[in-house]
């Protein structure tokens, strides 16, 4: 079933949900850069000639032209951001507020000296009220969706046909993969140095992961990760945060960027997950623009090789491990199952993976660093498979004296398995494949594949 937005049944009314903020996101960046007087003043002076620095839809700088709100909004534009614009040409709120209604400057004044706008007639679509939307729409605005419907008009046939043969079905968690991210091995990829005799038994270990991965090759993959101090500093550290970008560029981190291909997005499925899971009263922060570092990238190398482009669309979901408090195993995996049932909602037969990466035992820092606990993360990798639930209760201290200070990022395993359909009563999960190795650089190495047999 589809997300239930009543909202969409409000007159006169944009709520900017997560569609809203992916389709206007570079209209709203346009805006906020306007808060610059620098850039205010070039684009005072050549409007045409500024626009065009930004990769707008044509629709939404014909809005901007016409300086037109309500026009602005419906192709994604948000009433705060849009602001910036009405400050440069002077307007107050108010103003900027009577110019989206249909009424002159001083009819809006008067109305709002008189009390304001009623409620009543104005609740829902279709009432008798005078907020419902019609008589504000501009000239321009028709006449721009009058060509607009002229041009889709011959499309419309050709692709009503195979949307009806795609539609039927939801999207379904086929299986869920677990994978250190250690960057090291990146490194080794790089550097053409996956044969010597230091890496051959880990990349060895992947191969039959490889294998799998070509004949289940998913859709789309929901990777979770930590973001190590790529995109988050100290000035704002997210819990969770999912990409909803349609691309994602690798990152430097300090070496360059890794040599690897970009990866592409799944914009829809990344704003119905983030509206879904919000509404299951989980906090996401939705991120519009990301560069991905070795969290992600290093487990699509081990279990897609080195391919030119990545054989599906990835969302990246970071976890905060990195600066205490963090998540706790048990709020991971409860996390797991708010995921399952947002994709499971999404109308669209997608065949989706869901990746958990990092650990396993390693401590990278003090007079501990270097610390392995193989069998802890045998242990670890026992549970998981066998009684996730029961796992998710260990604290953190747990992860922290037995796995080492950053063994913690294991709690990112248990949104992967939370999502998994035994945990919502289905049957238990196929073991497709277990590898672990010691070491990668400073890190234990964990490995499994569990595929959903419902």
């Amino acid at each position: 079933m589809a997300l239930d937005k009543p909202y969409l049944d409000v007159p006169g009314t944009t709520i900017f949900d997560a569609d809203q903020s992916r389709k206007g996101y570079w209209l709203n960046q346009f805006c906020m850069s306007l808060m610059k007087a620098d850039n205010r003043t070039r684009f005072k002076a050549d409007e045409d000639a500024y626009l065009a620095e930004w990769p707008m839809s044509d629709e939404q700088r014909a809005a901007v032209r016409a300086r037109d709100l309500n026009w602005m909004m419906r192709t994604g534009g948000n009433i705060y951001f849009l602001s910036k614009l009405g400050a440069t040409d002077g307007l107050s709120f108010q103003q900027m507020a009577g110019s989206m209604t249909g009424m002159t400057e001083a009819q809006y004044r008067d109305m709002m000296l008189g009390g304001g706008r009623s409620p009543e007639g104005n609740r829902v679509v279709g009432e008798h009220g005078d907020a419902q939307g019609a008589a504000s729409q501009s000239a321009a605005w028709k006449a721009w969706e009058d060509k607009a419907q002229q041009q889709l008009a011959a499309k419309v046939q050709a692709a009503a046909q195979p949307s009806k043969a795609a539609g039927a079905g939801h999207a379904r968690i086929t299986a869920s993969v677990y994978s250190s991210h250690v960057p090291a091995i990146g490194a080794a990829v790089d550097l053409g140095k996956t044969q010597e005799p230091y890496w051959v038994p880990l990349f060895k270990g992947f191969e039959p992961s490889k294998q799998w991965m070509k004949q289940h090759t998913p859709d789309v993959i929901f990777l979770v990760y930590n973001d190590h101090a790529t995109n988050f500093d100290l000035g704002v550290i997210p819990t969770f945060a999912i990409g909803t970008a349609a691309e994602f560029e690798p990152a430097d981190e300090g070496y360059g960027p890794r040599p690897v291909p970009k990866v592409f997005g799944h914009p829809q499925l990344a704003s119905h997950i983030a509206q879904s899971v919000i509404q299951q009263d989980f906090d996401l922060t939705i991120v519009n623009e990301l560069k991905v570092d070795h969290g992600l990238t290093v487990p699509l190398n081990l279990m897609c090789g080195s391919p030119a482009a990545w054989p599906c669309k990835v969302i990246p979901f970071a976890v905060n491990v990195v600066q205490y408090p963090v998540p706790s195993g048990r709020r991971c995996f409860q996390l797991g199952q708010a995921i399952r049932r947002a994709i499971e909602s999404y109308d669209e037969p997608l065949n989706v993976q869901i990746w958990g990466t990092g650990g396993m035992s390693h401590q990278l820092q003090g007079p501990r660093a270097g610390l392995i606990n193989a069998a802890w993360d045998n242990k670890f990798l026992d549970r998981l498979i066998a009684d996730p639930a029961d796992l998710a209760t260990m604290p953190h201290i747990d992860y922290v004296r037995e796995a080492g200070s950053e063994g913690i990022e294991l709690v990112m395993w248990l949104i992967a398995r939370g999502a998994m359909s035994d945990v919502a009563g289905g049957p238990k999960p196929k073991v497709a494949h277990r590898f672990f190795h010691v070491p990668a650089s400073d890190t234990a190495v964990g490995h499994l594949i569990l595929e959903n047999q419902s």
